[in-house]
Order: structure tokens, then sequence, then C-alpha cells
């Protein structure tokens, strides 16, 4: 008899047992639970297999047979994925699913209008986005949950290839009233005499931190938050200052209240914002795509007043 199966229910299947959870699950691949429930439902039908044990208050958990089912699952997902990139090549097309990350620090800036313009070019790519920290980019595109991610060369490890689009030097983020808000530009030794709020993201923390320690000093840290959007709207209220390499659409944090940037002195390292994937990625027609999209958006602007492109719209990071 024929297997009544389809891709789409190992797809859920994989999600699921990534995720310990159905609605986790359900959130990764973007439909209903009982969407989830009813996959889960039909291949366990289907083969006669146990898959998960259901615990009421730990979710899901593969069994034995329904870790080793995806394994190959995931195999099968994988060469569908082949298929789907052979088709594209011999057709001249560029269609398909792609999951793009995107550091969250700069996501909100950077990704909508990019994804709006590539889509728009390629209708036929079901572009789905996750905005993650340095640490998991690194895990979700070695474990190939996602395909090629936008964020900076940090801390890139050496199994992961990175091609650099433009170079985003560090500022500092001062309320209007700060001591040193009227300078064209201050170093971190001015900077370690006021109190800082710090952003403290993986790797990131440490990348700002290193300003004063390759100068031996140690700066006030009055504030800790791994959120961008709530250290600009600290420093506006006078919390602190705050650094970043990537500039918000205006000079108003979230709350409404007035920012000043000014450009950071000293030695401190510019980051390169590119993208970051797996080797041989750019294999993919639609991963080869993007990259040229990308190039072609972002490559030719100029830091600090970076732009993306939009009809009619100039935007300053």
């Amino acid at each position: 008899m024929p297997l009544r199966i389809t891709l789409r229910q190992l797809e859920y299947f994989v999600a699921v047992g990534e995720c310990g959870s159905i609605a986790l699950a359900a959130e990764k691949v973007n439909v209903s639970s009982p969407s989830i429930s009813s996959a889960i439902s039909q291949l366990e039908a289907e083969f006669g297999l146990q898959l998960f044990i259901r615990r009421h208050a730990h979710g899901l958990s593969l069994t034995q047979g329904g870790a080793r089912f995806m394994d190959l699952a995931r195999e099968v997902l994988e060469k569908a994925g082949a298929l789907n990139d052979l088709a594209n090549d011999i057709t001249g097309k560029v269609r398909g699913p792609l999951n793009i990350g995107c550091l969250v620090s700069f996501a909100q800036i950077v990704l909508p209008q990019l994804r709006r313009s590539f889509v728009d070019t390629y209708p036929e790519v079901e572009f789905h986005q996750f905005e993650r920290d340095q640490q998991e980019l690194f895990e979700a595109l070695r474990s190939a949950k996602l395909d090629i991610a936008l964020t900076y060369d940090l801390n890139v490890p050496p199994d992961l290839d990175f091609v650099p689009l433009i170079g985003l030097p560090p500022f500092a983020l001062l309320h209007e009233t700060h001591e040193l808000a009227h300078l064209e530009a201050v170093s971190p030794a001015e900077l370690s005499d006021y109190p800082m709020v710090l952003l403290d993201l993986p790797m990131s923390g440490e990348y700002f931190l290193s300003f004063f320690t390759a100068l031996g000093i140690t700066p006030m840290i009055a504030e800790r938050t791994r959120d961008i959007a709530v250290m600009r709207s600290m420093v506006a209220n006078g919390f602190g200052y705050g650094l970043a390499n990537i500039r918000p659409i205006t000079e108003l944090a979230p709350d409404g209240r007035r920012l000043r940037f000014v450009p950071l002195t000293g030695p401190v390292r510019t980051l390169n914002l590119g993208l970051m994937m797996s080797e041989g990625a750019q294999n993919s027609r639609v991963i080869r795509a993007f990259i040229e999209h990308a190039k072609a958006e972002i490559t030719p602007l100029r830091a600090p007043g970076l732009q993306v492109r939009a009809p009619g719209v100039r935007h300053d990071f």
C-alpha cells in the first residue's frame, strides 16, 4: 500500500520534536495547534508508531522510535529541499521556502523593508523571519533551522561563512541635556565618568565593554537590558548613556523623548553588517537571490547615513 503522508506533516512533526510543544511548534511554522496535532495523529496512525510521550506538565518528548523517525524525517525534508533547488535551477525561477534570521538589535529597522522589496521581486518565495541574538543565530544556522542570517561579524565561528555588506562604527546615545551631548565625538574614557545603560545581549555586551577594557577602564554600569528599545528609552529618560552601531529612523526614543547620537573615538572596532550562512548555502538559488538582493539594497549605502531603499523614503539607521 502507498504511504499517505505529506512533506507538510513531516515538517510539523519535526517542529514539535525540536520545540517539545505543539503550541511552540505551531508558532514556529505559523499554523494552528489543531493542524499540528492532526498531522502528528495521522503520522502515528499511518505508521502504527507512537512518536511522542505526552506529559501534561512537561509538553511532549520523543519516544525512542520517534527520535529515530525524526532523524530520517529531517533527511527527507532536506532531500525535498534539494529537489526544489534543482527545479529552480532548471526553470530559472526563484521560489520555495526561505527562513531568514536577523539579529534582534536591528531587525526592526532593517528586515521589514528588505523583506518587502525581496518578496515583491520574488513573489513565489515563502519568506519566514526570525529575530534572535548572535548565539541563537549560530545554533539555528548549524541545525538548518535558518537558511541565512542578517547580523554583525561578531565572533563568527569558522564553520559559518560571512559576507560583509557595510561597516557600522559605534556611537554613544545620550540624553539631549547630557553634559557630553554637545560634543562632535566622545571617547570611552570621557564616558566612563557617567552611568551606562548596557545593551547586554550575548556577545554584544562584551563588544561594547571591550572599548573600556582596552583602556584599562571599568565603566559605571547603572542598568542592563536585552532590549535595544528599552535601552533607548532609559537613556532618553536620563538613566545613563548607551552604545550601539545602528541608528533608529528618528532621534526619538520609543517613548517620544529626544536622543543625541555622538560618534565614538579611540580603540573602538567598527562592526560589519552582513550575511551569515552555513558552508555551501549559496548552492541554493533562493539563497543566492537573497544575497544578491541584499547586496544591491544595502552595500551601496554609506554609514552613518545608511538607508534601505524604498520608493521616495529615506531612513537613517
